[in-house]
């Protein structure tokens, strides 16, 4: 049986099995420091060096070119549920004349704020509205019960 020496080994995992320094060096026994200076001293270090860089590059294109798909699909999903959405709204406001106050408050919500005195929605300082338009909801229990709908 031939016995390999620590260096032999080091340089083996490094150059043929493309292994990380931590890596070789977790598996051979010694320090990362060791590791390092065993490896930087072949001919060969500068030029796997190179190899491992551009390889990095690929891998870090193709992460960057799924992360991006993802992102883009997850977008699009939201699209598509915003238009469901607004033809749901536009298809309830159509087939009726008049929209309740409750109603209107649930479309507009960020219109108002909660008055926790009177349990009433009351529009917010600063906007500036229609006279068709809500300045107060009343008998609404709790903020939690008006949101927009899904």
């Amino acid at each position: 049986m031939i016995k390999i020496n620590k260096t032999d080994e080091i340089i083996k995992l490094f150059y043929e099995e493309h292994k990380r320094p931590t890596d070789i060096a977790e598996q051979v026994g010694v320090a990362n420091s060791y590791v390092t200076k065993v490896i930087q001293k072949d001919k060969r270090y500068i030029e796997e060096k190179q190899h491992r860089k551009e390889e990095n590059k690929e891998t870090h294109k193709v992460s960057k070119r799924r992360y991006i798909q993802k992102r883009r699909e997850k977008e699009k999903q939201e699209y598509l549920a915003m238009v469901v959405q607004i033809n749901r709204d536009n298809n309830y406001l159509s087939t009726k004349k008049q929209v309740s106050d409750i109603a209107f408050a649930k479309w507009n919500r960020g219109m108002f704020e909660y008055d926790k005195h009177s349990s009433d929605l009351v529009l917010r300082n600063g906007i500036t509205t229609g006279y068709n338009v809500p300045k107060r909801v009343g008998n609404v229990v709790s903020a939690d019960m008006i949101r927009a709908y899904n």
